[in-house]
């Protein structure tokens, strides 16, 4: 869409989105699935990676699996925040205290440990945004879990307020995850919750711009949604919790228990948190990846060398939308500045987005749509879909960038 297309209402979310954004935290703990990734990028040792940051949650797990180096890019300067606050605790504490902080959510110590190990080792903007939320993870119940904070944590909160005042789902839910095996948990989401879950208040609520704002999507990719499926954004959101809730175990899917119980548990948390993982990173690892507060584009044009591999989210989604040149000169510049053969992968709300045919890229001397100028890889991105745990885009997408031509 152009912005000169945007009607009166699209600009109103837009600035509600931007204002949203430019103040806040959006994202607590990362919401696409990084083994699924591992499989398409296939990271290898003398790999540099270049990855929005959003949450550093699978920034720390690729490099549990030893690229070079993985530059983490993120416009939002507090998500680099995030990532610095676990660095640093990986940095300097032991995993019974990281756990605690970044696990369960909550630490009673946090402040001490915060005030004598962890502040010195953060960027001044970084300093400041903790100094005034400390208190995220030092709540004694449930509901102060740093995972109940940031904008996709207070709709967690608010889902899990529901389930306080329902206590019939919420006994499901917490039987679901206790289930011994797959099929007692789709019986119990058949048969229990499904049927109080998915009621027109609930619906009405996931089809608001504002929720969705919450949780990081703007209205152009609701549009992409709205595009493909007949019931709207609730009738997709219903689709993709149907299908983790019959295709994955809750007790091991952590993506989805970190937000319906505000704590992540051993041996159902991310790779990071585990403590072979944290004792990996501590030993090195983590020093390979390096933050950046700044856009891809502002990124690739300083760019201390050529990436290899590269995690683009579902950034560009927002960006056809609101800033279509803008998305065309960061491809202009992937293009140039990638390594020859490097492989990128992204995430969209639609299976077919329109930008890969609808904005056209410079490369060398021709303007071609992004379509023409990679080399797709379709069967396999529509293998690894039905493994994501997450589940939530339409559309994955693994590419090859070609060299840069003559």
């Amino acid at each position: 869409m152009r912005r000169d297309a945007l009607t009166l209402m699209d600009r109103l979310d837009q600035k509600v989105f931007d204002a949203i954004y430019s103040r806040s935290l959006v994202y607590n703990t990362c919401w696409e699935d990084p083994a699924v990734d591992r499989e398409a990028l296939a990271i290898q040792p003398d790999d540099v990676m270049l990855v929005i940051t959003s949450a550093g949650c699978n920034v720390l797990d690729y490099a549990l699996s030893a690229p070079r180096c993985i530059h983490a890019v993120d416009a939002n300067p507090r998500q680099t925040a995030l990532l610095e606050l676990k660095l640093a605790a990986i940095r300097r504490l032991q995993h019974p205290d990281f756990f605690a902080i970044f696990g369960d959510g909550r630490h009673p110590r946090f402040a001490e440990l915060y005030r004598d190990s962890l502040r010195a080792e953060l960027s001044p903007f970084a300093q400041t945004w903790w100094d005034r939320r400390q208190h995220w993870f030092m709540h004694a119940d449930d509901r102060g879990s740093f995972y109940f904070h940031g904008l996709s944590g207070l709709v967690a909160r608010g889902f899990r307020s529901y389930l306080h005042w329902r206590p019939d789902a919420r006994r499901a839910v917490e039987a679901m995850i206790a289930a011994p095996d797959l099929q007692t948990q789709r019986d119990i989401y058949e048969s229990a919750l499904r049927p109080r879950l998915w009621n027109g208040a609930t619906r009405w609520v996931l089809s608001r711009q504002l929720t969705l704002s919450l949780l990081g999507v703007p209205h152009p990719q609701r549009r992409e949604v709205q595009a493909q499926h007949a019931d709207g954004v609730a009738g997709y959101v219903v689709g993709a919790i149907d299908y983790v809730a019959r295709n994955f175990p809750l007790a091991t899917n952590h993506f989805w228990r970190v937000y319906l119980t505000g704590r992540y548990a051993p041996g159902c948390s991310p790779r990071y948190l585990e403590p072979t993982g944290f004792e990996r990173l501590k030993a090195g690892l983590a020093d390979r990846i390096v933050p950046h507060t700044c856009t891809v584009t502002d990124f690739l044009r300083h760019a201390p060398e050529a990436p290899s591999k590269i995690v683009l989210l579902d950034h560009m989604d927002w960006m056809s939308g609101y800033y279509p040149e803008a998305l065309a000169e960061e491809w202009s510049l992937l293009l140039d500045r990638a390594r020859p053969g490097a492989r990128a992968i992204f995430r969209s709300a639609h299976a077919r987005p329109h930008y890969l045919d609808g904005i056209p890229v410079q490369h060398g001397s021709a303007r071609k749509p992004l379509r023409d100028l990679l080399v797709f890889h379709h069967e396999r991105a529509r293998a690894l879909t039905r493994q994501d745990r997450v589940h939530t885009y339409a559309g994955f997408h693994i590419a090859d960038l070609p060299g840069v031509p003559a």
